[in-house]
């Protein structure tokens, strides 16, 4: 297996090596070709002849058509005399390889458009005789531009602006690229010869503007562009700056600067004084009038500045007003009274605006507590109200519940009571003519008197005396009195004294009201004392207020309640109404 691959790689071997080797051109492989060219490059010109197994080149021979169809000989070959050149292109072509005989393939280092035409390459060999190709040359000659811009001046005639010129092959076109408006108008001549020109109305704003013309060419990748700007020339126009406009006596380095404008640049600038010469000691430095020195009063006037260039002139003037003192130093004052002023006005609006929110804080914080005092004293009115009411016109139900205020008048009316019945007692020891016999607090006639019983009858008075004020205290403070709304009869006699309120009949509550409520637990009271002896303001006292209590309440289970009335207002002991 490995014999017989071997053997098939050599006999592919020996093949390729008879492909090879066979006779005939290796290039150009077409026995007639064509190619292009550019002049002023290099040019080659292809001609390989292989040979065979004993053959041999003798000679090779490069020759060019002209054009009335005879051949002009350009170089030769031969394998034992060497090459040589002929006529007009000795000097110009030469042989690719240093063997020609191997590879004849020719070449014009430098080609120009002359150079174009059909070409033969002709080999002669022994023993198998000669053998021919045939080039056809073209030669391209990339495009000559030039530019020629035209120098305009302002208020001319439609002219032209500029000139493009091209010459190639073959032959280029050309354009503008501008945003001037104008109009092209291009020209071919022979020869490969374009023109194109530009024209337009020149103006002074069209100067410096961007005029560009492109050549086109098939030898070139990109059109080329010829870089160009219009020019066009307008007369100066002159203006006059100053360095300040508070021109007065004693400034130091004043000037006026005159400006030519203009295209070109003014080349002469000038300074005179209507009606007389220039103030002494002034100079002029370039477009500049220079004061030397202080201004004075004198040198008011009318300044005039010339600027001339290669186009005209421009003419400008400028008054100056010196005066004795300056105007921005009265304008800085001014300007300080304004902004005083400003800065016044505007504090009294801040203390304004200050007042006003803070009269209107106040006034919110007023109102707002006038509202919570009124909700307040609407609050204490209804507590009130509601107090004297459960005060005045309360009844218990539950006999186990007793209030301290009635608990105290029910035990300071039995006091009283007890206190009536015992002012007369009839004692059993001193008989019924006898002096009148001592009784202790439980009605009792005493048997001795000594001094420990002085001190407890003393004592008994005091209890007494107290309880009276608690009792009458207690009735005063609290709503049953004259301002209360209840009858005079609930009132105690000694107040209504105070008042100025007379004295009434005992009994004509008793009779308003119609008697005593009937029941089974009234009790009716006490009798009236029989002594009718005129008594002290305290016994008085507490004789009235024992029968006002009489009169207007009554027991029931041991309870003080009072008694039914046509205006009376019950409450419950827990607030509400009954």
């Amino acid at each position: 297996m490995e014999l017989t691959g071997q053997r098939s790689n050599r006999l592919a071997l020996l093949l390729l090596v008879a492909a090879c080797v066979r006779a005939g051109f290796v290039e150009p492989p077409q026995a007639v070709t064509s190619l292009r060219s550019f002049a002023e490059s290099e040019t080659r010109l292809p001609c390989h002849y292989q040979v065979e197994n004993g053959e041999k080149v003798v000679q090779v021979t490069w020759t060019k058509e002209l054009p009335d169809g005879s051949k002009d000989q350009i170089i030769t070959a031969h394998f034992l005399d060497g090459h040589t050149e002929f006529g007009r292109y000795s000097g110009r072509v030469r042989f690719e390889s240093r063997s020609p005989t191997e590879n004849s393939a020719l070449l014009i280092p430098s080609t120009e458009g002359s150079d174009k035409g059909s070409y033969t390459c002709h080999i002669s060999t022994f023993p198998n005789g000669n053998f021919e190709r045939h080039i056809a040359l073209t030669v391209w000659v990339l495009p000559i531009s030039s530019l020629d811009p035209v120098l305009l001046v302002e208020g001319q005639s439609y002219r032209v602006a500029a000139s493009c010129r091209a010459v190639g092959h073959p032959a280029p076109r050309l354009s503008w690229d501008t945003d001037l408006p104008g109009q092209a108008q291009n020209r071919t001549k022979e020869g490969g010869s374009v023109s194109s020109y530009y024209s337009l109305h020149p103006l002074r704003g069209m100067n410096g503007k961007k005029l560009d013309c492109l050549v086109w060419h098939p030898g070139l990748e990109q059109p080329r562009r010829i870089p160009n700007s219009l020019v066009v020339q307008y007369p100066p126009d002159a203006t006059i700056s100053a360095s300040t406009g508070d021109w007065f006596a004693g400034l130091e380095k004043a000037e006026l600067v005159c400006g030519g404008g203009g295209y070109p640049k003014p080349q002469n600038i000038t300074w005179t004084r209507k009606g007389g010469a220039l103030p002494d000691r002034t100079s002029v430095a370039g477009g500049k009038l220079v004061f030397g020195r202080a201004l004075r009063m004198n040198d008011s006037g009318v300044y005039e500045c010339v600027a001339r260039n290669d186009v005209g002139v421009g003419i400008t003037e400028y008054i100056m007003t010196v005066r004795e003192t300056s105007q921005q130093k009265g304008s800085i004052d001014n300007l300080l009274l304004i902004i005083i002023g400003a800065s016044a006005g505007a504090l009294v609006l801040i203390l304004v605006l200050v007042v006003l929110l803070v009269n209107r804080h106040h006034r919110h914080k007023n109102k707002k507590l006038e509202m919570e005092l009124s909700e307040k004293t609407e609050e204490i009115q209804s507590f009130s109200r509601q107090a004297s009411f459960r005060r005045l016109n309360s009844v218990s139900t539950d006999p186990r519940v007793q209030p301290e205020d009635y608990a105290l008048l029910r035990v300071d009316s039995r006091m009283k009571n007890s206190q009536i019945s015992l002012e007369r007692p009839v004692s059993t020891l001193s008989g019924k003519w006898g002096p009148p016999a001592e009784v202790d607090e439980l009605g009792r006639p005493v048997v001795w008197h000594d001094g420990r019983e002085s001190l407890r009858g003393a004592e008994m008075e005091r209890e007494k005396e107290e309880r009276r004020r608690r009792v009458e205290s207690y009735l005063k403070s609290s709503n049953m009195s004259l301002d209360s709304g209840l009858p005079s009869s609930l009132v105690p006699p000694k107040a209504q004294q105070d008042e100025g309120i007379g004295p009434r009949e005992p009994d004509l509550a008793h009779h308003r009201e119609g008697g005593s409520p009937q029941g089974e637990d009234w009790v009716p009271p006490p009798p009236p004392p029989a002594a009718e002896e005129p008594e002290d303001d305290e016994d008085g006292s507490s004789y009235q207020l024992s029968e006002a209590l009489t009169n207007h309440f009554y027991y029931s289970n041991g309870v003080l309640r009072p008694r039914p009335h046509s205006n009376a207002i019950l409450l419950h002991p827990r607030g509400q109404i009954i």
